[in-house]
C-alpha cells in the first residue's frame, strides 16, 4: 500500500488541478453575472414640492349710477265743461189704428206649384264588357314567345249604339307587329257597353290596353 500511494503522489498533475480550478471559477463568475440585475434600480424620483400660486383678482367696478328721472310735464288746466241744454220732450206719436180682422174666405188661396222637372240624364261614356273580353282574350303568338317579345298595345276601338265593334286601330304599338295583330284580332270579337247621350244609347271610341307578358306563360 505504501508503494502505491507514493506512485500516486509522483503522478499528481498540478497543471490539471489548476485548469480544473480555473474552469470552476470561470463558470461561477458567469453564473453570478447572469443572476445579477442588468441595470441598477432606478433611483426614486425626488418628491417635488408643489407650489400653489394665489392670484388676487380685483373686485369689479361699481355699477354706474342710475340716470336722473325725467322732468315732470307742465300741468295743464282742466278743460272747460260745457253744459248742453236738453231740448223739450217730443209729444208721443199717435196710436196706430187697430188691425181689421179678415175672414178665411176673403183671402184667395195660392195656386198649386208645378212639379219640379226631372234632372237631365247623365251622359255615360262607352266601356268594355269585361265578360266578353275575358271570353276572347288575345292569343300570344308562338313566334313572339320563342323570340321573347312582350309589351303593351293600346287599341282605339270604335263602337256603335248597340255596342258592336265598327273599327279597330292601334293607338300605341307594343313595338312588335305580331303582338299588335293579335290584339286587333281579339278586339274584333269583343262586346262593349254603349254610352248614353241625353238618355239614349250612343256609340263612341274606347281606348283599351292589351298587355302581353311572358311571366304568365309556362
Amino acid at each position: 500500500m505504501a508503494r502505491t500511494s507514493a506512485r500516486d503522489r509522483k503522478r499528481f498533475n498540478w497543471w490539471r488541478t489548476i485548469a480544473v480550478a480555473f474552469a470552476i471559477a470561470l463558470h461561477a463568475g458567469i453564473i453570478i453575472m447572469l443572476l445579477a440585475p442588468a441595470a441598477p434600480p432606478a433611483a426614486k424620483e425626488k418628491n417635488t414640492q408643489k407650489i400653489v400660486r394665489v392670484e388676487f383678482i380685483p373686485p369689479p367696478p361699481p355699477p354706474p349710477p342710475p340716470p336722473p328721472p325725467p322732468p315732470e310735464p307742465p300741468k295743464q288746466p282742466p278743460p272747460k265743461v260745457i253744459k248742453l241744454e236738453k231740448p223739450p220732450p217730443l209729444p208721443p206719436p199717435p196710436a196706430p189704428p187697430p188691425p181689421q180682422e179678415q175672414s178665411i174666405m176673403s183671402t184667395p188661396a195660392e195656386p198649386p206649384r208645378p212639379p219640379a222637372p226631372p234632372p237631365p240624364p247623365a251622359n255615360v261614356a262607352p266601356s268594355v264588357d269585361i265578360s266578353y273580353k275575358n271570353r276572347n282574350p288575345p292569343k300570344y303568338p308562338i313566334q313572339a314567345v320563342r323570340q321573347g317579345h312582350q309589351g303593351e298595345v293600346i287599341l282605339a276601338i270604335t263602337i256603335n249604339a248597340a255596342g258592336e265593334v265598327v273599327d279597330v286601330k292601334v293607338q300605341k304599338s307594343s313595338g312588335y307587329r305580331e303582338l299588335d295583330r293579335a290584339a286587333e284580332d281579339a278586339a274584333r270579337h269583343w262586346r262593349f257597353n254603349p254610352g248614353v247621350q241625353n238618355g239614349k244609347p250612343s256609340g263612341g271610341v274606347v281606348l283599351v290596353p292589351v298587355n302581353f307578358s311572358l311571366s304568365g306563360i309556362e
